[in-house]
């Protein structure tokens, strides 16, 4: 790995964490506002931004998540839905269409987060709360807070151009 995208990856990641730290009473709730995934939306314009964000949910999780097993499945979820990405972004032309997708993948691939909570998750709040009720809410709240990321991001694009940053 190049020393500019380890770099740019611990940046990344560096950021991830301060703005999930930022949000954190409305991060690791059952509604999850976790203004922090609008950086999934770097992986639409280079796949080198997998490290940055993996690395940021992992550091978040293992600090500020109530649930130990947030480390894995919070990872675990960040790569498969980036993984998804970087695969149908091949096919994919446009930004704002692999966004888009981007978008639907991490919101539909929340019911691992909602596995993970149903099973796992002993906090008072949590209990009692049937399974679908927990991904609709993981769904919703990852819808918004992608949807507000990709004018965000198109926007940051036109001043960094993120395909060359890393």
């Amino acid at each position: 790995m190049k020393i500019k995208t380890m770099a740019t990856s611990g940046v990344i990641a560096a950021l991830y964490v301060a703005v999930s730290f930022l949000i954190a009473p409305f991060g690791f709730t059952h509604i999850q506002f976790r203004v922090s995934e609008i950086f999934n939306h770097l992986i639409v314009f280079n796949k080198k931004y997998i490290f940055g964000i993996v690395t940021g949910v992992f550091i978040t999780n293992l600090i500020l998540s109530p649930i130990a097993v947030d480390i894995f499945f919070g990872v675990l979820h960040s790569a498969i839905a980036l993984s998804i990405t970087i695969i149908t972004g091949k096919f994919i032309k446009g930004t704002l269409t692999r966004m888009i997708v981007n978008t639907v993948v991490f919101t539909v691939t929340m019911i691992i987060i909602a596995f993970q909570i149903t099973v796992f998750a002993d906090i008072p709040e949590y209990n009692g709360m049937p399974f679908l009720f927990i991904y609709l809410t993981l769904a919703i709240s990852e819808l918004i807070v992608m949807t507000i990321g990709i004018p965000l991001m198109s926007a940051l694009n036109k001043r960094l151009n993120f395909k060359a940053l890393i």
